[in-house]
């Protein structure tokens, strides 16, 4: 391998609960990824003028992030928004904008292909919702089902998949090829 071989931009997907950690994570590993490169923080919570708890921790993110972070809002298309933004990129998080897509079944393949075409490194947080409580309801069990499966899918694409849990991060090794017993 030649020092001129070209840079494939790295997929990192960043797993967790609420309150686990997987932001800061995030955050610290495009960081390191962008090596002093400008940081484009692509945001997908819809916030609501009444949500006052939502907008407090917005605000905590965006107190957290360095100054020379841009954000942009990624409202519905997710897809084109990341197609559109060069150099590294946070995605935080997936699962505001499968929620905001109910009853809709989220358009993954585009965002897969979005994620694969970017000439930049990306870091995708998402919710792991496997670890709680099988929902009550149908709209609760048709998010852990789309996340659930939007998350398999980035994963496969991704070349790092971190598990954050109580603010310690486990790295997943790949997926086996072989189902296993």
């Amino acid at each position: 391998m030649t020092g001129n071989a070209a840079h494939r931009p790295r997929i990192a997907l960043v797993l967790g609960g609420a309150r686990s950690g997987k932001s800061a994570e995030a955050e610290r590993l495009v960081t390191v990824m962008s090596a002093g490169r400008p940081v484009t923080y692509v945001a997908t919570a819809l916030l609501g003028a009444d949500d006052v708890s939502l907008a407090g921790r917005v605000a905590a993110h965006r107190a957290r992030r360095p100054a020379s972070w841009v954000t942009v809002d990624a409202g519905t298309d997710l897809p084109a928004i990341l197609r559109a933004t060069t150099g590294p990129v946070l995605l935080d998080s997936l699962g505001p904008w499968v929620a905001a897509g109910y009853p809709d079944a989220p358009d993954a393949r585009s965002v897969l292909a979005a994620l694969a075409e970017r000439d930049g490194d990306t870091v995708v947080v998402s919710d792991e919702v496997g670890l709680a409580v099988h929902p009550a309801s149908e709209s609760g069990r048709w998010f852990v089902d789309a996340i659930g499966t939007l998350n398999q899918a980035v994963a496969a694409l991704g070349d790092d998949v971190r598990l954050v849990v109580a603010g310690r991060v486990l790295l997943l090794p790949a997926a086996r090829s072989e189902p296993t017993d």
